[in-house]
Order: C-alpha cells, then sequence, then structure tokens
C-alpha cells in the first residue's frame, strides 16, 4: 500500500471517530453536501470497513457516489459495496442496515442528474474521471422487523 492510500486511511478512520463524537457541521457535511458513515464488508477479506461518503435523499434511499474526487479507479468502498447486498449507514446519530442497490442505465442517469442538481461541483470529477462512469448506489432502509403478534 502507497503512502497515499495509507494517509487516505488514516484521514477517514480519523473523521469517522470524530464525526462519531462530536456533532460538528464540518464533519457532518462537505460543499455543503451531508456525509453519513457506511459501514460495509470488505470483497475478499470480510473485514468490515467504515467510511465516511456524501448522501443525497432519492424517495427514501440514501444515494451515494462513488467518484473518489475524479480519479480513474473507484473508491475501495464502492468496490466492496457493489460485492454487498446489504451494509450499515449512520446519520449523525442514527444507525440503520441499508439494502444496496447499484444504479445503472437510465436510472444511474437520473441519479446523477439530481446529484448535480444538489451539489454541483460533482460535474468536475466526471470530466476528470477520463471516461470513468462514476458509479451511484441508493442505500435503503430496511423496514424493523413487525412485533409478533
Amino acid at each position: 500500500m502507497g503512502v497515499a492510500n495509507r494517509m487516505m486511511r488514516a484521514g477517514n478512520s480519523a473523521h469517522v471517530a470524530l464525526y462519531r463524537r462530536f456533532d460538528v457541521g464540518f464533519l457532518r457535511s462537505v460543499k455543503g453536501m451531508p456525509i453519513l458513515l457506511l459501514t460495509v464488508a470488505g470483497r475478499s477479506s470480510g473485514t468490515l470497513r467504515t467510511s465516511p461518503v456524501g448522501y443525497f435523499l432519492d424517495d427514501g434511499s440514501y444515494v451515494v457516489c462513488g467518484s473518489a474526487g475524479g480519479a480513474a479507479a473507484e473508491p475501495q468502498w464502492f468496490r466492496n459495496l457493489r460485492h454487498a447486498d446489504t451494509a450499515t449507514i449512520e446519520v449523525g446519530d442514527e444507525r440503520m442496515e441499508v439494502d444496496v442497490h447499484v444504479a445503472h442505465g437510465d436510472e444511474r442517469d437520473r441519479l446523477w442528474r439530481r446529484l448535480l442538481e444538489v451539489a454541483p461541483f460533482f460535474g468536475g470529477y466526471e470530466a476528470k474521471a477520463a471516461g470513468r462512469v462514476i458509479p451511484l448506489a441508493a442505500l435503503t432502509p430496511r423496514a424493523p422487523a413487525s412485533a409478533a403478534p
């Protein structure tokens, strides 16, 4: 693992710890976009990994974007998400299990347009990604189990 990856991982770990400890605006949003904590199992190791991720709401789902700031490769957390049916998110102090759905085709295009409405700076990331289609996933909270009669 290179120096840049180690620094990114350390920065993410610090962000996660501070997010959980303090209700501070700059820890819970970036450029006006709210941040959630996403915990998903590693696709090879199965180890649970938590990453701070920007999101927007769409029809009851938390939509996340694997932009990696326009890097040529997807972020590792999104690669893990592609292999997961479920994940856990923390939004503020609320923790919930979610079903994972990676958007494709027309659905992905519609969500991309919505993303650009709420966070126009992502348009620059698409240009930087040099041909990589930036993926989006909808994280839909699972309905709580109903009480037995």
